[in-house]
């Protein structure tokens, strides 16, 4: 892998991407960019406002928008799990990084995300977790240049496996 590449952890949100990303950048001597923290520093709310203003499709586009104006190398970057249902952002990423996705069993993820309202989660109305994980998955794998299983590991041991596969590319 190029050392000034950037690695990019896409998956569900409460899949780890923020904890795992903070922890591999250190490990990597790189810089940590979470894109929700992003948004909701630079438009002065948090992202639940930001979808109760905009709606999804709108919160999608401005993600969008901030995604396509990141210019960075040597980055561990976590995007927010909508990033996914725009093809330019998903595009932009992957150009100079690599893409892994962090895969959360269904079953783990319902337990980690008790109130999807405060977290900000894009969610068509009357959307369940159930369905936003059917419609997600497909999307993660197409995008994904390589895939880390999360389930029953530490947040260390995701980083290793990380820090593993990388070494491999």
């Amino acid at each position: 892998m190029d050392p000034n590449s950037n690695i990019v952890l896409i998956g569900m949100p409460g899949a780890g991407k923020s904890t795992v990303g903070v922890l591999l950048a250190k490990r990597l001597n790189f810089s940590f960019l979470d894109t929700d923290i992003m948004i909701q520093t630079r438009e002065g709310r948090s992202l639940q406002k930001i979808l109760q203003i905009r709606g999804p499709a709108g919160f999608c586009d401005l993600e969008e928008q901030y995604i396509l104006s990141i210019s960075t190398t040597a980055h561990v970057i976590a995007p927010g799990g909508s990033v996914v249902y725009r093809h330019r952002a998903m595009e932009h990423l992957g150009t100079g990084g690599v893409l892994i996705h962090l895969d959360i069993k269904l079953n783990r993820l319902k337990k980690r995300l008790d109130d999807m309202d405060a977290r900000g989660v894009v969610l068509a109305a009357g959307q369940k977790l159930e369905d936003l994980y059917a419609e997600r998955q497909p999307l993660y794998v197409k995008y994904a240049h390589a895939r880390v299983s999360t389930d029953g590991m530490t947040p260390e041991q995701v980083v290793g496996k990380i820090e593993r596969l990388l070494s491999r590319i």
